[in-house]
């Protein structure tokens, strides 16, 4: 999808420097991903210290252990 933006400049030669992406358009897809993905894990800490998790977590260390 094309869209017109305002970018500013600095920030994006700034990420552009340190990004895995070689275009501004990769640099900017990454940037999107990234940003939705941090906004998901911050809405979970909501839920810190609200569950209670019953299970083996020994027998889920040693399940993977035997998966590698």
């Amino acid at each position: 999808m094309r869209t017109t933006l305002d970018l500013d400049q600095e920030a994006l030669t700034a990420a552009m420097e340190v990004a895995a992406g070689k275009t501004k358009t990769a640099v900017i897809n990454e940037a999107l991903r990234d940003y939705a993905r941090r906004r998901r894990l911050r809405r979970l800490l909501r839920f810190e210290g609200k569950l209670r998790w019953e299970g083996d977590l020994d027998g889920l260390r040693k399940r993977r252990r035997s998966r590698r």
